[in-house]
């Protein structure tokens, strides 16, 4: 099932010059297309003309063709400058995505053989507080000049992004790995996820708290994703919909601090906020919930294995994350 073929873009041959190709689809021509991009960012076409090393006329009459294949009018000169109409707007947004493919692809291109590139890696904000950067101290001992680039975001946008080639690979979870083709996956640790509250939460004075009982408290949810369902399906079994009081977030230091200063209660793992339990603001509470527990796995494209350098990365935070993930609480056992 190729749900996010529409974002995964085939890597153009190295032997193409994507500067000489006039690509054309239906009535709108690629290159008039980016020149509207230009326009539009420079505000005139006189910078935009400078900038494209066209004369002013020639971009002019490109715009005036571009517009008459779309069927309306594009552009608006005014005092201030050159603005879209609303059409212009709509055909702008999706110009200036191609304009970003082709620069992605050139720069793929360049550097496809380049042992020195930038190496980026994609993973959760729940894996960024603390986890990621020890295992990249301990990685920057032995690829101390390597050029690395961290991009943390939510489970879909970074499959997303390793599709399109923005990400060399991916350090999350293994749900949706299946929903898309072309990718690979090896599971790294697994992460035990707790229920945290305050030092002086009331739910700490209850001997055996359950998920009716909790449900009195304001909770702090993720926006999508496995961890959204655990918790849906938890309230659900013992008959009860989800608390009245409800905040999505995915931002881990606001959930760190709205769970340290309120009544607000999150699932996370420990090392997410390993900081706050070292000085006792943050505790676990006593529930345990084997079934919350995730797999973490590193995921990348099957047609661009990692190299050594990320292999090495990779093998720092598998065994971070084994240590990391080896607390648990008195009397909890499961995976």
């Amino acid at each position: 099932m190729k749900l996010f073929s529409e974002v995964c873009p085939i890597a153009p041959s190295p032997q193409l010059s994507l500067g000489s190709i006039g690509l054309r689809y239906g009535g709108m021509d690629a290159r008039k297309l980016l020149y509207l991009v230009s326009v539009v960012e420079h505000g005139s076409f006189k910078k935009a003309a400078k900038h494209l090393f066209v004369s002013q006329p020639a971009l002019s009459m490109s715009m005036g063709r571009l517009e008459k294949s779309v069927g309306g009018k594009l552009l608006v000169r005014g005092p201030t400058g050159i603005s879209t109409t609303r059409l212009g707007e709509l055909v702008y947004s999706h110009a200036r995505l191609i304009r970003d493919e082709i620069g992605l692809a050139e720069n793929r291109i360049r550097h496809l053989d380049d042992h020195d590139r930038i190496l980026t890696l994609g993973t959760l904000p729940s894996l960024a507080t603390s986890l990621i950067p020890t295992a990249l101290c301990q990685w920057r001992e032995t690829q101390p000049t390597r050029p690395l680039k961290v991009v943390e975001k939510v489970q879909v946008d970074l499959l997303v992004g390793l599709c399109r080639g923005d990400l060399d690979f991916v350090v999350g979870m293994t749900e949706f790995f299946d929903f898309v083709d072309g990718l690979k996956q090896r599971v790294l640790f697994r992460d035990r996820m707790y229920v945290m509250a305050r030092k002086n939460h009331p739910a700490h004075r209850m001997t055996a708290p359950s998920w009716a009982t909790l449900a009195q408290f304001p909770w702090i949810i993720p926006t999508v994703g496995a961890l959204r369902t655990g918790l849906e399906n938890a309230f659900t079994s013992e008959g009860i919909a989800l608390p009245e009081q409800v905040t999505e977030c995915d931002s881990i230091a606001c959930i760190r601090a709205l769970v340290a200063g309120s009544d607000h209660l999150a699932l996370l793992a420990a090392h997410s906020v390993g900081l706050e339990m070292s000085e006792d603001r943050i505790k676990p509470l006593n529930i345990c919930l084997p079934h919350m527990n995730r797999n973490i796995a590193v995921i990348f494209r099957e047609n661009a294995p990692l190299g050594e350098a990320g292999m090495s990365l990779v093998a720092h935070i598998e065994a971070t994350g084994s240590r990391f993930s080896g607390w648990q609480l008195p009397g909890c056992a499961g995976n």
